[in-house]
């Protein structure tokens, strides 16, 4: 498998998983908690769904013939939580996913290089795809932090528990050394 291609599978798996991540912490919430800001700063995630979604939308949609920053994008209104049920975020979650992960899929190694704009700004396929894993994951950590504080205690990890390195360590030194992507096992775990 050349490198291009290895790319592209190894940044899909890694959105992927970010997304789960996400979704298990939404998933361990009762529906209002998704729509606690807890100061006029703080955006719920709700909100956060709303501007990720709003994003991937505006970045992928057309993206290789046309500006990353829609003229139809109101990122300012993605600020402004308008969404009233868990099932209207879940929807504009996975609308803002579809978009972008079937972007990645049709995408081919040889249009890594190519240039696309995002605000007028020329990128590599290949950095407006990094861009976006900075990006996304930042809030995907604010989603699960947030999440968890408003659990109160009543968490269950998404990652390695708290005092539990050595059992995990452990369980990963006892196994034959394998080439794979880090989230193969976590995408199983978290399935």
């Amino acid at each position: 498998m050349e490198a291009t291609e290895s790319y592209l599978e190894s940044v899909k798996k890694q959105f992927l998983y970010y997304k789960m991540l996400s979704e298990k912490a939404m998933g361990q919430l009762e529906p209002e908690q998704l729509f606690i800001a807890i100061n006029e700063d703080t955006n719920s995630i709700a909100t956060i769904v709303k501007h990720i979604s709003g994003n991937m939308l505006s970045r992928w949609t057309d993206f290789l013939t046309t500006d990353g920053e829609k003229e139809w994008r109101n990122r300012d209104a993605e600020f402004e939580n308008d969404l009233q049920s868990k099932e209207e975020v879940l929807a504009v979650w996975n609308k803002g996913w579809d978009c972008f992960l079937n972007a990645l899929e049709i995408l081919k190694p040889e249009q890594l290089s190519q240039i696309i704009y995002i605000r007028n700004e020329g990128h590599t396929v290949i950095e407006a795809i990094n861009r976006q894993l900075a990006h996304y994951p930042y809030h995907v950590g604010q989603i699960v932090f947030y999440a968890k504080q408003l659990k109160k205690g009543d968490w269950e990890s998404l990652s390695i528990p708290k005092n539990k390195s050595g059992n995990y360590n452990a369980e990963k030194f006892a196994k034959e050394k394998e080439i794979k992507n880090f989230t193969d096992d976590e995408l199983k775990k978290l399935k």
